[in-house]
């Protein structure tokens, strides 16, 4: 591998202190794409693009472009607060202006692929599915339409998310609204309700996770492929943090999944349904 050639740069896509973006580009540019890393958190304020930073590099140094992507989140200070729109607004324009940026350096993003954390794993599948949104929606009519998903122990049905109550209600905290009272918000919002999307999404899912319950991943799967998407869950070893530290086996399983979206490696065969015995080794796909 080789370092970045820079420092990355910052973009900033709105005026609030949450909205930008850290673009790191490779040296020399050995994979065919670009991966938008999108943070976890249960999209709350407290955890930040800093989450991000670590991966952004190592895939900076493989080759890859990285844009790590920052968004207003709840219980921010007034002025940077996130929730509904506003979250799902910022993910939209900070992925829309990758085009824009990487256009004013000679360069263009080949296909781009959203890698997303926890929280992050369910606006990246939301933002894959930006085109089926109905016009005037948060985030419809998308300029940069991602080629495929990773999401990493995605919350993937926000509605279930929101029915278990996931730490302290995060869901009903992000939507500022019962999805009772408001079914039409939640449907705008979530993944699993936007189905099919026509995107591939590789649904990872730590063996050791429990701070996502891993159905969110394995049902959105199942119905994602129900509805005719390229969609797949894969376990793969670890808790529900290994996926975003390099060096991990859960990490290098989803560098293999940003490889075999992007067309730079071919999709390796698959194992049988199960959950892993054991922590080591890579993903174990799961069809």
């Amino acid at each position: 591998m080789t370092a970045p050639a820079a420092p990355p740069g910052t973009h900033r896509y709105g005026p609030a202190p949450s909205q930008y973006a850290e673009l790191y580009l490779p040296a020399a540019r050995t994979r065919p794409g670009t991966a938008v890393l999108v943070h976890g958190g249960y999209w709350r304020a407290r955890y930040d693009a800093g989450l991000g930073r670590p991966l952004a590099a190592d895939l900076a140094a493989r080759g890859w472009v990285a844009w790590n992507l920052e968004y207003r989140r709840t219980g921010g200070p007034e002025g940077d607060r996130g929730g509904w729109p506003e979250t799902f607004e910022d993910v939209a324009a900070g992925i829309d202006l990758l085009a824009p940026v990487l256009g004013s350096l000679g360069l263009e993003p080949g296909p781009v692929v959203v890698v997303g954390h926890s929280a992050g794993g369910h606006l990246g599948a939301w933002a894959a599915g930006r085109h089926t949104l109905p016009a005037g929606a948060p985030g419809s009519g998308p300029a940069v339409r991602p080629a495929g998903v990773v999401s990493q122990a995605g919350v993937l049905d926000l509605a279930e998310a929101g029915r278990l109550g996931l730490s302290d209600g995060a869901a009903r905290e992000l939507m500022g609204a019962d999805p009772e009272r408001d079914p039409e918000r939640w449907a705008l919002a979530d993944p699993a309700r936007m189905l099919p999307i026509g995107v591939p999404v590789v649904a990872l899912h730590g063996d050791a996770d429990d701070a996502v319950p891993d159905a969110l991943s394995r049902g959105y799967a199942r119905a994602a492929r129900a509805a005719g998407d390229p969609a797949r869950f894969a376990w793969m070893p670890g808790d529900h943090f290994a996926p975003i530290t390099p060096g991990t086996a859960a990490w290098e399983a989803c560098v293999d999944a940003l490889s075999e979206l992007t067309g730079a490696r071919r999709d390796r065969p698959g194992a049988a349904p199960g959950r892993p015995r054991g922590r080591g080794g890579a993903a174990r796909p799961v069809y």
